[in-house]
């Protein structure tokens, strides 16, 4: 391309650009609080303010947008979710489907537990949202999932034949290279940790502490204690103390270059626990054997087999049907969505359309 033609390129390209941020501009619906209505289902607006805001949660967990064009077809699509959303919320209240409040007090705990108090509303200011905002979205997430789960998982089914086929179509993936162990673990560190995800907020700051810790929690173990509540309640692990320590399955070439830490693990039977095992940096961890899958090609006998193969059928059908259900409800809708219509009519008059 000589540089007469690249320079036309790149002033077309920037008019392009320039129109469709003018677009998103010009998109002021209006209402008596001057938000910016970006679509509106059967005359209830969405916002901009409301896009913007998933659209920025999103970024900040790892997306990247690319380009100007690329974050606008981000926020397109997560409007598109948002107009679903009001479609199966207003459906919800025609059907007589509600969440009560005790139901969303349940999630929103949940939601805070893993998070001190000041560290949650500190989520909260970042993501835009206060207590109250937050409840109304936890409260139009149970109602959602109540409605999937009526209209459209109560409705799915797998047979037996339709299992085995799959598992014939896909025999290889159920082939495991090496001996992996689904391990779970709760964790002390001997120094202070900036951000404590346990639910009782307890953290060792210093090497004293975290012996003294680690020596108590083995020993609430030895007594009886469910190893997941003391893991919920006490470890310093920020990745996995939410989730019972759940470390999720790990391939024995993990633990290749640790003999000790081998030799711990691979003598364990399933159920059984380790004793307190020291880390590199000092800290403490006690380990838990939840599962073993030893290495070979599964057999389609396997109730774990079964069980992953009805479940990814389950996901695939659920997919299917939750998209048309969706489109027959935007059927009897009416949608209007004013950011599309204005990214059209920006990109219609540019250079490159002409």
């Amino acid at each position: 391309m000589n540089t007469r033609a690249h320079l036309f390129r790149r002033l077309a390209e920037a008019a392009l650009i320039l129109g469709l941020l003018a677009a998103i501009s010009g998109c002021r619906r209006k209402g008596a609080s001057e938000r910016e209505v970006w679509a509106e289902v059967d005359g209830k607006p969405i916002y901009r303010d409301q896009v913007e805001r998933y659209y920025r949660s999103r970024v900040a967990a790892g997306s990247d947008t690319g380009s100007p064009e690329q974050a606008l077809s981000f926020k397109l699509n997560i409007l598109n979710e948002l107009i679903n959303n009001q479609i199966l919320v207003a459906h919800a209240s025609r059907s007589k489907i509600t969440a009560s409040e005790a139901e969303v007090d349940t999630k929103v705990a949940e939601l805070q537990s893993p998070y001190s108090r000041e560290e949650f509303q500190q989520k909260l200011a970042d993501q835009g949202l206060d207590p109250a905002s937050l409840r109304d979205e936890v409260r139009q997430s149970l109602i959602i999932s109540q409605v999937i789960n009526k209209e459209i998982a109560s409705r799915l089914t797998v047979t037996d034949r339709e299992m085995a086929e799959y598992f014939e179509r896909n025999k290889a993936t159920f082939n495991v290279p090496e001996t992996q162990y689904h391990l779970a673990q709760i964790a002390v560190t001997p120094t202070a940790e900036p951000q404590v995800r346990n639910t009782k907020n307890d953290d060792a700051k210093n090497p004293q502490a975290a012996e003294r810790k680690i020596t108590a929690l083995y020993a609430r173990l030895r007594s009886g204690e469910d190893f997941a509540t003391v893991a919920q309640e006490y470890s310093e692990d920020v990745r996995t103390a939410s989730g019972g320590g759940d470390m999720g399955f790990i391939p024995a070439s993990a633990f290749a270059a640790n003999s000790q830490l081998k030799q711990a693990i691979t003598s364990l039977k399933v159920g059984e626990m380790t004793g307190i095992l020291r880390t590199p940096g000092g800290g403490y961890h006690i380990l838990k054997l939840i599962g073993r899958e030893e290495a070979g090609q599964r057999d389609f006998s396997s109730p774990q087999v079964k069980s992953a193969i009805r479940q990814t059928l389950m996901n695939e059908r659920e997919q299917l049907l939750k998209a048309a259900y969706l489109e027959d409800l935007r059927n009897g809708a009416k949608v209007r969505n004013y950011l599309a219509e204005k990214i059209v009519a920006a990109g219609a008059n540019t250079p490159q359309a002409k």
